[in-house]
């Protein structure tokens, strides 16, 4: 994990595991002329492609996207510190990288394994406890940025097993545990290693370069973990300054010996099969690829930190549902972490909060749980989620009348909204044009809120409204002009970015911009204004489906200033019943990765007669 926490803004519509709505737009396999270097996944061509390569396939991503909710562990020879040296606190960062925080001399640190034999770690003890949260898979840290192994490996002796009392290999005790209990099972691997000769240097950030050797020595030990632990559902590479090369080089290692393992993001580079969120991050909007949101139970570490306050365990529980139903209601997963103490035992407090999440979800997993992200905008009630053949509604915030108040769901068979758990006690659902409204003092079995709000039953309680056939939801849409046109600024557009660049402070960068219009007429005559870059550029502009190529010249062509091309485009009402979806992006095919080709001023449609 990174030094210091940050946040990033996200994007727009998820796309794993959802029907393409027009299969004019999907992308069939690049050329390469041999069958192993198509990608396992296709893409609609208005989104950015994956890597060339073996990668998991549609069927691996929905399973993984269905998961929702898993455990990290943060575990090693900094457990025994406990955010402690020489006596005194070491605050000036997350615990686990205490041995660059201390700083501390790198004999005295390694001099931590001969202390290393955590008696009190019970792998099947850990799974239970995750089954009880509700969790879904655990993924443990195999290699943190210290250097130190928790498993065997022929490239170095400094590791449980072979440098160590304990002489145990926790990576493979804990993925048979996961294995006994029918848990995925992944592994956290850093690309830096302070331990290991020319990477021992500590650069602000975590950002340090990869050498040669170290590549060469994290390749040897990728291709072990790959190939004793049984199958590896997700491997969480963080942080380092990787090349483009080596990036590649960490993925294809992977996907050459298990196809189907979800990578991590901050392999960097754009060689993630999932995007992963700054630490304790979440997006504000949702995103277009899978994506995972990692949380620690306190943001100032994520391993064991002995003096850490550990107050309010109401309070934890319910920010950690919240967090879990934001993610989920965007379309991401939730990680969330634990940091067992030197010994191995898990801290009771953070039991004690997944105990918590975990009676929340025996009521209300059916609305986590193989769900995709809410179709609407905002809610100002909270949040939903929707199922097979229904929306589920969490309330986070009652109404002052009690009504809740879903917007844009048109042409639906709805039936009765009861809560979830309680399927016999039902209400009338309202209907005003295409918005409905439950009235929530009808519910005979609404939750009260007791006095410390340590009830988790009555917190975040669901709503659960059945639909029969298809959902459709009339999404907000820009009004037209008095003469029927449209002057669309980028402001008004959501924003799709690329995440997980060259290293954790790459900026994310636009590839999208996307407007939903309320068009009346058939064809437009449509103008981008932007400003361009030195070279001339291709990008596309989509309108319902259909893709329009436009040639930008650059300012090599000698002009300068605001530049602008025009496009005659059609609306199609039975693609897009509702409003006319309008999008700018790179020229397709486009990989993950590519980013606009200008920067867009303005984009102007006026209807053609």
């Amino acid at each position: 994990m990174k030094k210091v926490v940050s946040g990033k803004r996200a994007v727009l519509w998820l796309a794993m595991g959802m029907v393409c709505w027009s299969q004019g737009i999907l992308a069939g396999p690049p050329s390469t002329g041999t069958t192993d270097a198509v990608a396992a996944v296709r893409r609609p061509l208005d989104q950015p492609q994956p890597p060339v390569g073996p990668g998991p396939s549609a069927e691996t991503i929905k399973a993984w996207q269905d998961r929702k909710f898993g455990m990290f562990i943060h575990f090693g020879l900094y457990s025994i510190a406990g955010g402690m040296w020489n006596g005194k606190r070491v605050d000036n960062g997350y615990s686990e990288q205490i041995f660059a925080n201390g700083p501390i001399p790198p004999k005295d640190y390694e001099a931590l394994a001969s202390r290393f034999d955590p008696e009190h770690f019970d792998a099947d003890a850990i799974v239970a406890l995750a089954k009880a949260a509700g969790m879904k898979f655990i993924v443990i840290t195999a290699k943190h940025h210290d250097g130190f192994n928790l498993f065997q490996t022929a490239e170095t002796t400094y590791n449980a097993v072979d440098g160590t009392p304990y002489h145990k290999d926790i990576v493979k005790e804990l993925a048979d545990a996961c294995a006994r209990g029918g848990l995925k099972f992944g592994v956290y691997y850093s690309t830096i290693d302070w331990h290991h000769p020319g990477g021992n240097t500590y650069i602000e950030g975590n950002s340090n370069p990869i050498t040669p050797s170290q590549e060469a020595f994290n390749v040897a030990q990728l291709k072990e973990l790959l190939s004793h632990y049984g199958p590896i559902a997700e491997i969480w590479f963080d942080m380092g300054k990787p090349t483009p090369a080596q990036s590649a080089h960490f993925a294809h290692t992977v996907h050459a010996l298990q196809p189907q393992t979800m990578i991590s993001g901050r392999v960097w580079n754009y060689d993630g099969d999932f995007a992963v969120m700054g630490d304790n991050s979440e997006p504000d909007v949702a995103m277009e690829l899978p994506w995972q949101s990692p949380a620690s139970m306190f943001p100032e570490t994520w391993g064991y930190r002995s003096w850490q306050a550990r107050t309010d365990l109401p309070g934890k529980i319910r920010e950690n549902i919240t967090r879990l139903v934001r993610v989920v209601s965007q379309g991401g997963n939730y990680i969330l972490n634990i940091g067992p103490e030197g010994d191995g035992s898990v801290v009771p407090f953070e039991s004690q909060v997944l105990h918590g999440i975990g009676d929340w979800l025996k009521r209300n997993g059916e609305a986590i749980y193989g769900t995709r992200k809410q179709p609407f905008a905002a809610l100002d009630f909270g949040y939903a989620t929707v199922g097979p053949h229904a929306i589920y509604l969490f309330v986070s915030k009652m109404p002052a009348d009690h009504q809740l108040r879903v917007p844009g769901v048109a042409d639906t068979a709805l039936g009765r909204a009861y809560r979830l758990g309680s399927p016999h006690d039902t209400v009338d659902v309202q209907r005003k044009g295409d918005d409905i409204s439950i009235a929530l003092d009808r519910l005979a079995d609404w939750p009260a809120t007791d006095a410390g709000n340590a009830n988790v039953d009555a917190f975040m309680p669901v709503v659960v409204l059945p639909f029969k056939g298809a959902l459709r939801v009339r999404p907000a849409v820009i009004a037209a002009a008095s003469d029927g046109s449209f002057h669309l600024q980028p402001t008004q557009a959501e924003h799709y970015l690329n995440y997980n660049g060259e290293g954790y402070e790459a900026p994310a960068t636009l590839y999208k911009l996307s407007w939903h219009l309320d068009a009346k007429a058939t064809n437009y005559s449509l103008t981008v204004s932007y400003m361009p870059w030195p070279t001339d550029s291709r990008m596309d502009v989509w309108v319902d489906g259909r893709r329009y190529p436009l040639d930008l010249a650059g300012t090599t062509s000698g002009k300068q200033g605001v530049m602008s091309q025009t496009v005659n485009v059609h609306s199609d009402r039975m693609t897009h019943p509702y409003a006319m979806q309008l999008e700018l992006t790179p020229s397709a095919p486009f990989i993950q990765g590519s980013k606009l080709p200008v920067t867009v001023q303005s984009v102007e449609l006026s209807p053609m007669q």
